[in-house]
């Protein structure tokens, strides 16, 4: 398969994959990731849903991407634009009506599942380097220019957004998947950006050019 098409392939794919799993992160009701909740915040201090706001929260966001980097700005930046915001909405709709997190074991293992399957779908289009959305691009933009390696910048701006989404007044959104989100999620995204997302679009030796 091309390396065009591929690249295409994973960004729809990691752009969907990622805003199910947002929704996942909801039915575990254990705390959501950290943007997540942030934009929670901020629908709940407006009065609005999470899904309604997604786009104008990313939007002002772009405007700061556009100025430090446009290169992150691209079809992948348009589909989490777009998509990821009902997507989520979406999905947790319809796990509500499938199952009932009522159990603590219940509840931790649909973390568990979220947790994994966010990083995963994120790793996807950050590989295909086809344009993220513009929190994504923050760290990496950081990285860029060596303010430290991808997952530290990540945790620095994941633990901005949880004590923003604190003030803000989303503190049923914050919990132990915040905190696990907040500090792994730039470590796991790393490691499936390195052995998995990459090694699809450009073989066993990866993308050599990639920040991460």
């Amino acid at each position: 398969m091309d390396k065009k098409v591929k690249r295409i392939l994973l960004t729809i794919i990691g752009t969907a994959v990622t805003g199910f799993s947002v929704g996942i992160l909801r039915k575990a009701a254990l705390g959501t990731d950290p943007f997540t909740a942030f934009t929670t915040g901020c629908a709940t201090a407006l009065h609005s849903t999470y899904g309604t706001l997604y786009p104008f929260v990313i939007g002002v966001l772009l405007i700061f991407v556009f100025f430090l980097d446009k290169h992150y700005i691209g079809f992948g930046t348009i589909l989490n634009l777009f998509i990821i915001g009902p997507i989520a909405d979406f999905s947790l709709n319809l796990l509500n009506s499938v199952f009932e997190a009522d159990t603590l074991l219940i509840r931790s293992m649909t973390l568990a599942v979220a947790i994994f399957v966010l990083c995963f779908g994120a790793s996807l289009y950050i590989s295909a380097d086809l344009g993220v959305s513009s929190y994504d691009a923050i760290s990496l933009i950081m990285a860029d220019k060596k303010v430290a390696q991808y997952r530290f910048c990540r945790i620095f701006t994941d633990v901005i957004c949880v004590i923003l989404a604190f003030v803000l007044g989303a503190k049923t959104s914050i919990g132990i998947g915040t905190i696990i989100t907040a500090c792994g999620m730039g470590p796991i995204v790393q490691f499936f950006v390195r052995n998995i997302g990459e090694k699809i679009i450009y073989g066993k030796n990866g993308n050599p050019d990639n920040c991460i």
